[in-house]
């Protein structure tokens, strides 16, 4: 609506300044002219209402304003500014990406002009402005590929803008999500196992307290340690959260030993293994590998029932694999719904690497995961 508004306003005015300049002799095509009577002023008056339509209209409106300028000066009609009505249809045309209707209006209004000249009995003035016409056609169509270049360059870059900040709307949510992940499978891995611990210490006290209060005491020994060790953990995972403290400790292979001797104080046989040796590890892949470790260990406490544990470690040139056997019950319902195997699955593939689990042949359950040393390329 508001282009079409525009193009009536330049309509009116391109018609004013026409009949303005020619009625005040601004001008002279270089021809016999005549003065302008009724017809002329129509044939003026058609092509400048036609450029309310340019836009919206392009080809009808570039064959009035051609047509109309050629009959003008057909009928030796003076002046030049009759030609601006299809001068402007040309340029919008070329401006609106028809450029072969741009050079199509230019060529037919050249031949027609130039044709008129031709058949005249009189040369035009070597001063006049029909010898600058062709120039002004040529001149119209590049400046309207000019304009439609720029403009496509301006639409491509707005687009790309508008596509920029929607992948950056798109990659923070995504970040946002990984990060809740992370954290949800921080806090599982780290409670949940301390809690287990505690929770089969404090079964254990309870049962002993009366008979036997030397083994209650060693129980509650481990259920303070469990809880220290859970704080410590919560806290190293909230100072990595607030960046607060990134020197703190870090979940990695080098706390397996605590990890099998907190397994081993509530009564699981573990039996460490190490194959090859240890080479330089990603730090994401350090950290998952340990998280797979601890939360193999918790199912086992949980689930297994009475179990020894066997936990190979076997480095490769180029991966590391790491498996958590045991011996005890295994339970179809944890091997196909429980979230710590589905945490631990993620975080081997979020590592670069797989992770298999399920009943050991031989009874128990096996959970085998092999992850790149170099972590995700």
């Amino acid at each position: 609506m508001r282009s079409r508004r525009t193009d009536a306003l330049t309509a009116a005015g391109v018609l004013a300044g026409i009949v303005g300049g020619t009625y005040g002799g601004l001008s002279s095509s270089g021809s016999p002219e005549r003065p302008l009577d009724t017809f002329g002023l129509a044939l003026i008056t058609v092509a400048s209402l036609a450029l309310a339509f340019r836009r919206s209209a392009p080809t009808q409106a570039g064959a009035i304003t051609v047509a109309c300028v050629v009959a003008y000066y057909a009928g030796r009609y003076p002046g030049i500014f009759a030609a601006a009505p299809a001068l402007m249809s040309i340029y919008t045309a070329a401006s609106l990406g028809r450029r072969r209707l741009a050079i199509w209006l230019a060529v037919a209004m050249g031949v027609g002009v130039y044709g008129l000249i031709a058949l005249s009995d009189v040369d035009p003035a070597p001063d006049g402005g029909f010898t600058l016409l062709s120039g002004w056609l040529v001149a119209t169509v590049i400046l309207g590929e000019t304009t439609r270049s720029r403009r496509a360059y301006l639409d491509e870059v707005e687009r790309r803008a508008v596509e920029a900040e929607r992948t950056r709307e798109e990659a923070a949510l995504r970040r946002a999500d990984e990060e809740r992940l992370w954290i949800a499978q921080e806090l599982h891995d780290t409670l949940t196992h301390n809690i287990s611990v505690i929770n089969v210490q404090a079964s254990v006290a309870m049962h002993l307290l009366d008979r036997d209060p030397g083994l209650s005491r060693e129980a509650l020994a481990v259920i303070k340690e469990s809880g220290r060790e859970a704080m410590r953990e919560l806290r190293a995972s909230l100072g990595v959260l607030r960046q607060s403290d990134p020197d703190g400790p870090e979940a990695g292979l080098d706390r397996l030993p605590r990890l099998v001797a907190r397994a081993e104080a509530v009564g699981l046989p573990v039996k460490v293994l190490v194959v090859g040796e240890r080479g330089e590890l990603a730090p994401d892949v350090d950290r998952a590998a340990y998280r797979i470790a601890q939360e193999a260990f918790t199912n086992v406490l949980r689930h297994a029932g009475p179990a020894s544990i066997t936990l190979t470690t076997e480095y490769r040139p180029e991966t590391i694999v790491l498996r958590v056997e045991d011996d005890g019950e295994s339970s179809a319902e944890v091997t196909r719904y429980g979230m710590g195997l589905i945490g631990m699955r993620e975080r081997a593939v979020a590592a670069g690497g797989s992770l298999t689990a399920g009943p050991h042949p031989q009874g128990g359950f096996a959970v085998r995961a092999e992850l790149p040393l170099a972590g995700r390329p």
